[in-house]
């Protein structure tokens, strides 16, 4: 608690002086650190930088003004843009989309104010004082919108039902098993959730964050990916324990990507030029089809990217989100891991050829470590690329459809071209 208890102060004067210049060293002197220490504690609280904290917390602000019926471009002006155009720019950066796009989404105005929050925490015995914070995605690209921190400890969540109650149940089954999940907090009443059009809950937060990104990519990359592997390994041991107790749904990869990932891929293939061999797409139907079924399958993560592992003490200390879980090739789980972090590449090193190169070695240490506690079949160490290939045509046939999603569209499509094109040297990591 004690970085929290140094910054609150610093979050309540941003609040309540977002129409003004705001400076990195008057908000140290109100924490008491130097310049650099309060950076530092900032990101690692946040997960923000200062300035791209304080400018998110102005286009909130201007988004709710907006909600509430004001010109976008009065609010614009108030929170400090120059001009709409620089908001509108900040907006797309932060949201995924135009404001007018965002705006036309009903789901984006259930977000809840802090008085809606506040009134909500009511309904747990926890302090009432604790700071709320949104939580971001993609390394802080864009805030989730349902997802809030409270304090140190906990983690407020309001979803669909049905999606929700699956995190639960998993979560529970795995703390069954002495494997750390993030269970839900009773409220006053005994209950697990509020009951609503969406449900919510409170749940306990599992010690840790995420990796951070330079560390994926650093000098220790091959190491940190090993742990990464052993831990998705030692996770799946537990998931394949808890299956016949959760009952997932059963999903066919190979039918997935051939029915309708690669049919949009090879169409944006044409439309975007983007130069996948001749004959890859023939290859992989005709290939990985027999081995595909041949796969090892069982529940799954399904979503083990980056975001959803956390690390305390250079240790992997558990995973959070498991909306997606189902049974499917466990082979997916290393691989997805392995694409989410190459999909955050961008920012490091200015550029994202770098990452590029880095990247082989991330590859293998997850799939090494993952291999040293679950060991894989001949099968699945064949098919890894086809894996890898299975993902980005998924990611590329989701993305682009959607306007919130089209630099991710982009960002998907590169990793594609870069996977194709460097097959022999992914295959060799076994």
């Amino acid at each position: 608690m004690q970085d929290y208890d140094s910054l609150k102060p610093c979050l309540e004067y941003i609040e309540q002086n977002l129409k003004s210049i705001i400076r990195t060293e008057e908000l140290a002197d109100i924490a008491g650190y130097s310049v650099w220490h309060f950076s530092r504690c900032f990101t690692k609280t946040t997960g923000l930088p200062v300035a791209a904290y304080i400018s998110k917390r102005r286009l909130d602000r201007a988004l709710g003004e907006i909600i509430g019926g004001r010109r976008a471009v009065d609010s614009a002006l108030d929170y400090g843009f120059e001009t709409y155009a620089g908001f509108y720019k900040a907006f797309v950066r932060a949201y995924g989309s135009s404001p007018k796009s965002y705006l036309s989404k009903k789901e984006t105005l259930s977000m809840f104010t802090e008085k809606e929050l506040l009134s909500i925490l009511g309904n747990w015995d926890i302090p009432q004082d604790l700071p709320i914070l949104d939580v971001y995605v993609l390394d802080g690209a864009a805030i989730s919108g349902n997802v809030w921190s409270i304090g140190e400890e906990y983690i407020l969540k309001s979803e669909k039902k049905e999606s929700l109650l699956r995190n639960l149940q998993v979560a529970k089954a795995l703390a069954a098993q002495g494997f750390a999940a993030a269970t839900p907090i009773l409220t006053k009443t005994g209950a697990e959730y509020l009951d609503g059009e969406q449900i919510t809950v409170l749940i306990k937060g599992i010690k840790g964050s995420p990796l951070e990104k330079a560390d994926r990519f650093g000098d220790d990359r091959k190491s940190f990916g090993y742990k990464y592997g052993e831990s998705i390994a030692r996770l799946h041991r537990v998931l394949a324990a808890i299956e016949p107790e959760i009952k997932p749904a059963e999903q066919d990869l190979f039918a997935t990507v051939s029915g309708w990932a690669l049919p949009e891929t090879k169409r944006q293939n044409e439309h975007y030029q983007m130069r996948l061999p001749d004959g890859f797409f023939e290859d992989y139907l005709h290939s990985f089809e027999s081995s595909a079924k041949r796969l090892p399958k069982q529940l799954i993560h399904r979503d083990p990217n980056p975001s959803n592992i956390l690390f305390d003490g250079g240790d992997v200390s558990g995973f959070i989100d498991f909306d997606l879980s189902q049974r499917n090739a466990r082979l997916f789980d290393p691989c997805y891991c392995a694409t989410g972090i190459l999909s955050e590449r961008r920012g490091i090193e200015g550029q994202s050829v770098g990452a590029f190169d880095k990247w082989p070695d991330v590859l293998e240490g997850i799939l090494h470590g993952y291999d040293s506690v679950n060991p894989l079949t001949a099968e699945e160490k064949q098919s890894v690329y086809y894996m890898l290939c299975s993902i980005q045509m998924i990611f590329v046939a989701y993305c682009e459809p959607r306007a919130e999603l089209k630099e991710l569209a982009i960002v998907n499509r590169e990793m594609l071209q870069y996977i194709v094109s460097s097959r022999a040297q992914l295959e060799g990591v076994f």
